[in-house]
C-alpha cells in the first residue's frame, strides 16, 4: 500500500518467468491488487498465488490485448524479453517496448517499472553484447515516454533457481579444476533475489517526479573467479583450482557451460558476453525511495547460503527454466476439437497395477529429474546428449520441485502442459524435433474397479524430415516406452521407498560423476 493506505493496481509481464513469479506474491503481501499479463494464462493456475491475483490473455506485442490489460492499471510491471527468440530479438523488444509505452500512455498508468541489465561505463554502445544492448535500450525507450519510469539496472542475480546460480553452481561443484575463460577476472557487483524483489515493490511507491534509472547491485565486487571459490567455502566443497586461459570466446564458452550446467548454450552466452566488461554500481541512489534495513542488501555469502538452503529444503518457488522455451511450439494437442488435423504417430501403453490410484500417481508424479524416466537411462541420457548438441535444453533441467508439479514447469526436456490430480499428467516436448511431441500418463481404474496404468506417446511430423524421425526411433519405442510403463507400474507397487531401481541406478551413476553434496546447514 501506499504511504496513505492506498491499495495500488499492478500489471506484471513475464508472471511465468523467475523474477515475475516471485514478484506477485511480494505485491500482494504489500497490499495491492495484481493483474498478470500472460500469453497462457493456465500456466499460472497452479502458483500458490493464482487465485489472490487475475490473470488475463495477451502479448506485449500485440497492441490490443495490451491496451485491454493495462485499463485500471496504476504501475505496469515489464519483466519480458525476447532473448533467444532469434536474430531479431532486438527489434522485437525495441517494438514491445515501444507498445506497452504507448499504451501506458493511453491508460493513464501512473507508473513503469522495468528490471534490466547493468552496463559498463565508458564502452561504446556498439562493444556491447546485443542482450545488454537491447536490455539498455528497453530502459531508455521507457525513460524517453511521458508516463514517468523506474528502471532498475542489475548484474548477476543470486537466488535459487535464478540461472546465474545455477551456473555458477554446477560449475563449482562439477568441476573441482576449471580451465576457465579470461572473463573469470572480471568484476561484477551480485545482487541478492530478495533485494532485487525488494526494489521491485518499492518502484511502485515513488514520487511521480522520479524518473530514472537506478544501479542495484550487493555490498560486494567481485570477480567471477571469487564468486566460484566463495561458493565452494559457503557449500562446503574443497578449494577450486581456477585456471584461466585468454582462447574461449564468449560464443565457445557458452557451449562449455552448456555441456557443464543445466543452463543451455542458448542462455549461457548472453551471460557470459555480459561478463566480458566490468558492470559495477556507480550509484545508490535507490536507498533513497527504498531505504536499506539492517544487513541490507544482502551479502554475497549470505545471498549464497539462503539460496543453497532453498534448493536443499526444495522450496524454489520459480526456476530460470519456469518461463516458456522461446519459440516452442503452442499448437493444439492432437485429438483436441480444434486440431488443424494431420498425420498423427502414436505408441499407447497399458499395464494393470497392484496397487492405489493414490500410490501410482505418485509415482507418476515424481517423475523426472533425480527420480529419472523408469527406463534406460542411458537411451534418456543420449537423448538428451543430442539435444544439447542440437541448440536445445537438453535433459539436465530436472524438476523444480521433487515431488509436486504444476502447470508450466519445466521438467527435463519436456514441459507440463496438464495436471488432473490423481489422474493425469501431460507433457508437452521441448526438445529438437521435427514435429510435435506429447507424453500422457494417467493413473486410472478398469471395469473391476482395479488401478491401471495408462501410457500415450503422440507425435505429429512436420514434413518427411518428421515421419523420418518416427519410423527411425520406433524400434526403441518397446525399450524405452515399454519398459517406462512396465517400471512405473512396479515401482506404484512396491511402495515408497521401493521399486525406482532404475532411477536410483541412473543418481548412482551420475553422482559418481559428481563432488559430494554441500553439507547441510
Amino acid at each position: 500500500m501506499t504511504e496513505d493506505g492506498q491499495r495500488l493496481h499492478c500489471l506484471v509481464t513475464g508472471a511465468s518467468g523467475y523474477i515475475g513469479g516471485r514478484l506477485v506474491p511480494e505485491l500482494l503481501q504489500a497490499g495491492h491488487q495484481v493483474r498478470c499479463l500472460a500469453r497462457s494464462p493456465a500456466k499460472l493456475r497452479d502458483h500458490p498465488w493464482a487465485p489472490h491475483a487475475e490473470a488475463v490473455r495477451g502479448d506485449v506485442t500485440d497492441p490490443e490485448s495490451v491496451a485491454a490489460a493495462m485499463r485500471g492499471i496504476d504501475v505496469a510491471y515489464y519483466l519480458v524479453h525476447a532473448l533467444g527468440s532469434g536474430a531479431g530479438f532486438e527489434d522485437t523488444d525495441r517494438e514491445a517496448a515501444r507498445i506497452f509505452a504507448e499504451q501506458a500512455h493511453a491508460a493513464g498508468v501512473r507508473r513503469i517499472v522495468y528490471l534490466g541489465g547493468l552496463t559498463p561505463r565508458d564502452v561504446p554502445e556498439e562493444s556491447l553484447s546485443p542482450h545488454l544492448r537491447s536490455r539498455a535500450e528497453v530502459g531508455e525507450i521507457f525513460l524517453a515516454c511521458p508516463v514517468p519510469a523506474t528502471v532498475l539496472r542489475a548484474a548477476v542475480v543470486i537466488g535459487s533457481g535464478s540461472a546465474s546460480f545455477e551456473m555458477l553452481r554446477y560449475l563449482t561443484e562439477r568441476l573441482p579444476v576449471m580451465v576457465t575463460p579470461s572473463w573469470v577476472h572480471t568484476r561484477t557487483q551480485p545482487i541478492g533475489v530478495r533485494d532485487v524483489l525488494r526494489y521491485l515493490v518499492g518502484s511502485a511507491t515513488m514520487p511521480p517526479d522520479v524518473d530514472r534509472a537506478f544501479d542495484i547491485g550487493g555490498p560486494d565486487v567481485l570477480t567471477y573467479r571469487d564468486m566460484m571459490l566463495r561458493y565452494a567455502a559457503v557449500a562446503g566443497l574443497r578449494r577450486r583450482f581456477i585456471v584461466p586461459v585468454p582462447v574461449l570466446t564468449p560464443r565457445l564458452s557458452s557451449h562449455w557451460v552448456g555441456l557443464i550446467t543445466p543452463v543451455p548454450a542458448s542462455l549461457a552466452r548472453p551471460l557470459t558476453e555480459s561478463l566480458r566488461h566490468e558492470v559495477v554500481c556507480h550509484e545508490h541512489d535507490i536507498a533513497r525511495y527504498v531505504p536499506d534495513g539492517p544487513g541490507r542488501p544482502l551479502p554475497f555469502d549470505e545471498a549464497l547460503s539462503l539460496a543453497l538452503r532453498r534448493v536443499r529444503e526444495a522450496q524454489v518457488a520459480t526456476r530460470w527454466s519456469s518461463a516458456s522455451v522461446p519459440g516452442a511450439p503452442s499448437d493444439p494437442l492432437p485429438t483436441d476439437p480444434d486440431w488443424a488435423g494431420g498425420s498423427l504417430y502414436l505408441d499407447e501403453r497399458e499395464r494393470p497395477v497392484d496397487a492405489s490410484r493414490a500410490a501410482l500417481w505418485k509415482v507418476v508424479e515424481g517423475i523426472g529429474g533425480d527420480n529419472g524416466w523408469y527406463s534406460s537411462p542411458l537411451a534418456w541420457a543420449v537423448r538428451g546428449w543430442l539435444d544439447r548438441f542440437a541448440g536445445g535444453v537438453g535433459l539436465r533441467r530436472g524438476r523444480r520441485d521433487t515431488e509436486r508439479l504444476r502447470v508450466g514447469d519445466s521438467l527435463d526436456f519436456w514441459r507440463v502442459e496438464e495436471i488432473e490430480p490423481g489422474r493425469l499428467l501431460r507433457l508437452r516436448a521441448e526438445m529438437r524435433l521435427p514435429g510435435l511431441a506429447w507424453l500422457e500418463m494417467y493413473a486410472d481404474s478398469d471395469d473391476r474397479g482395479g488401478t491401471v496404468y495408462r501410457q500415450r506417446a503422440l507425435f505429429h511430423p512436420r514434413g518427411l524430415l518428421g515421419h523420418a524421425y518416427w519410423w527411425s526411433v520406433a524400434p526403441f519405442h518397446a525399450v524405452v516406452f515399454g519398459g517406462m510403463a512396465r517400471n512405473i507400474a512396479r515401482a506404484a507397487a512396491a511402495g515408497p521407498g521401493e521399486g525406482r531401481t532404475t532411477a536410483r541406478a541412473g543418481r548412482a551413476a551420475r553422482r559418481r560423476t559428481r563432488p559430494a553434496p554441500p553439507h547441510q546447514e
